[in-house]
């Protein structure tokens, strides 16, 4: 029994699954683009169908389109899972996840009207588009990116949890300062003006009218712009650690001190200084 890519090299199916997993043909290339420009279109009708005028003069269209763009995607996720090895692989991957949620709204629309908005998820369909324009080097870049707010997560959460806690009690005190007849009606609607209030939105929908609710908001509006720019910093501090775990440097040259140099360089390209390598591992 045949296994795997094996299975692939059956004729017909080896073909199709070249032209549809694959960008390094003419086939993939131009099957890959099509399908993108698909993708596109499908967005745009989902979009232009929200707009009460334009549904109201094209709402026969923009439903056919809907339908055409459905059983093309319909057509591909079944050509998909048979020139796949291992089907299963196909339809639990992300990818694979992705296609089916991008047709099951038209179909689940039949019975329950409005799901068919969630259509815009077909723009996650895009992040083809690394691979038929060969962006690879991006995806570095995006793994980059995902290592530092993966280091970030406990520091944000620690952050966040200081942040609610401050909000609860602003929010607390205001309501005591200010009351019900302020428009402070109870605890929760006054926490929701500390957030809106400490993250410098600013709705303006409810505002405090007492001197004492006025310096307590002026203080939380301080406190504000300090807050913003906390996580930034965190992000952007474990990002330079990702971004230099990624690209090592070896140390500064003795003599001229610049720390550009490769890791695999062994004398300094400016004034031929040997270099002096950090570290790694324990001294003997």
């Amino acid at each position: 029994m045949v296994y795997g890519k094996e299975r692939l090299r059956q004729g017909w199916r080896k073909k199709l699954y070249i032209i549809i997993f694959e960008s390094d043909t003419w086939g993939g290339k131009l099957f890959d683009v099509v399908l993108l420009v698909l993708i596109l279109l499908s967005i745009l009708t989902v979009v232009l169908e929200s707009v009460s005028s334009i549904q109201e003069q094209y709402g026969s269209l923009l439903v056919a389109l809907e339908w055409f763009f459905t059983i093309a995607f319909t057509i591909e996720y079944i050509l998909r899972l048979i020139s796949a090895g291992y089907p299963w692989r196909y339809i639990f991957s992300f990818y694979g996840l992705v296609d089916l949620l991008s047709i099951l709204p038209t179909y689940i629309n039949l019975i329950y009207s409005g799901t068919r908005f969630l259509l815009v998820i077909r723009g996650l369909r895009l992040l083809r588009i690394f691979r038929v324009l060969k962006l690879s080097r991006y995806l570095g870049e995006a793994q980059t990116l995902q290592l530092a707010l993966r280091n970030s997560v406990y520091k944000i959460i620690v952050f966040i949890g200081a942040v609610i806690t401050i909000v609860i009690i602003v929010g607390t005190m205001m309501y005591l300062i200010e009351g019900p007849e302020n428009g402070f009606n109870n605890i929760p609607v006054s926490i929701y003006w500390a957030i809106v209030t400490i993250t410098t939105v600013g709705f303006g929908d409810i505002t405090p009218h007492t001197t004492a609710g006025q310096f307590l908001a002026t203080l939380l509006m301080l406190l504000g712009y300090g807050i913003i720019a906390v996580p930034t910093g965190i992000v952007s501090s474990e990002l330079s650690k990702a971004d230099k775990a990624s690209n090592p440097q070896v140390k500064a040259c003795p003599s001229c001190k610049p720390e550009d140099h490769p890791a695999d360089a062994n004398y300094c390209r400016f004034c031929g200084v040997q270099l002096h390598r950090p570290a790694t591992g324990l001294r003997k």
